[in-house]
């Protein structure tokens, strides 16, 4: 067998990338009325441009009042729709994939802008009243638990931007189920204190999530991809926090379900102890999914420089680097860590002279 390398092809259904590198979402706050613009052109076709192999748009709401922020991007209407289709096509023109990230922030929503400080939004100011799974209180803001009525409601919404997404030229969606939004919200018992069918059980917490998959997987092409980006861990030492083997657990029922990727991510409800990150200090998350179900997984968290993306693929222990810091401070990393392994790869004719 050929050993594999951060150039090294990936295929998902009938999605073929060319390398292991993918660019992370990374909010922007910067558009309007859930509209992305050219910031969003330039900001995302420079990663396509600086050799990725997939791109993964920032959060990406499916209604308002999945929103964070008013400034979030969205595609739960035909004008959102419209205007994600030039990016798509810039990126692919590079030869390059592109997944969005279906998104609902729950009872993380409703705050202002970062540069206003980013604290929640009152209704009065212009914000929202914030739901989720309970009302459990979360960054000093207690959400109202949704009704089973409103859970089904944002399951269509997710369908319903699952459509557009087909529409808008997507290659691939990615469902955002972790980072303290509200699929984790569902599927923690950290904050879900339901006793209905959604709550309680593992069975029942991981039920929204596992029901939207399913009527995602339904409306979208059999050949597109999906993709599901989850908190493996709270990093909460609790009773209910969310555990490494409940994700293990979840990953393969998504697997059963339809999903062909996992992102494991951590965290979302507290701030990670700083003595406990460093380089690649989430790559044991993907590498125990992987491992215990065979599922294709990506990993996450401070992954900055070539040689240590090359080593996580050519070990086995993950399939995908997904990276986000370093892709802002260098949008041409896949180009640059292409030289720096002497890997050959495709280079833009307009960009050969510098490399």
């Amino acid at each position: 067998m050929k050993t594999l390398n951060l150039f090294s092809p990936l295929t998902l259904r009938n999605l073929a990338l060319k390398n292991r590198i993918a660019v992370s979402p990374m909010q922007m706050y910067s558009a309007t009325d859930g509209k992305p613009g050219n910031w969003h052109l330039v900001h995302l076709g420079s990663r396509a441009v600086g050799g990725a192999g997939l791109i993964i748009t920032e959060c990406t709401a499916v209604s308002p009042e999945g929103m964070n922020t008013l400034s979030d991007t969205g595609l739960w209407n035909a004008e959102q729709t419209e205007a994600w289709k030039p990016i798509v096509k810039f990126v692919q023109e590079q030869g390059v994939a592109i997944a969005v990230q279906l998104w609902h922030s729950g009872g993380k929503g409703s705050h202002t802008h970062p540069n206003e400080g980013f604290k929640p939004m009152p209704v009065e100011h212009g914000g929202w009243v914030t739901k989720s799974s309970s009302a459990t209180t979360m960054s000093g803001v207690t959400p109202v638990e949704l009704t089973i009525a409103e859970i089904q409601t944002i399951k269509n919404d997710f369908v319903e931007a699952a459509k557009r997404a087909v529409e808008a030229g997507f290659d691939s969606i990615e469902m955002h189920a972790g980072h303290g939004y509200l699929f984790h919200q569902f599927y923690s018992a950290v904050i879900n204190k339901r006793n209905d069918i959604y709550g309680g059980s593992f069975e029942n917490r991981i039920r929204f999530l596992v029901e939207t998959v399913q009527e995602v997987r339904k409306v979208i092409p059999d050949g597109m991809p999906l993709l599901v980006r989850i908190s493996a861990v709270d990093y909460l030492e609790t009773e209910e926090a969310w555990t490494l083997d409940e994700s293990v657990r979840l990953s393969q029922i998504l697997a059963d379900n339809g999903v062909d990727f996992i992102t494991a991510s951590g965290g979302g409800f507290a701030f990670v102890d700083k003595s406990k990150v460093h380089p690649g200090y989430q790559l044991p998350f993907a590498i125990a999914i992987k491992q215990q179900t065979n599922v294709l997984t990506g990993t996450v968290g401070m992954i900055t420089d070539a040689a240590q993306a090359n080593q996580i693929i050519s070990t086995g222990q993950a399939d995908l680097v997904v990276i986000a810091r370093e892709f802002l401070r260098n949008p041409y990393f896949a180009l640059n860590a292409s030289k720096e392994l002497n890997i050959e790869t495709e280079i833009p004719w307009q960009y050969k002279r510098g490399f």
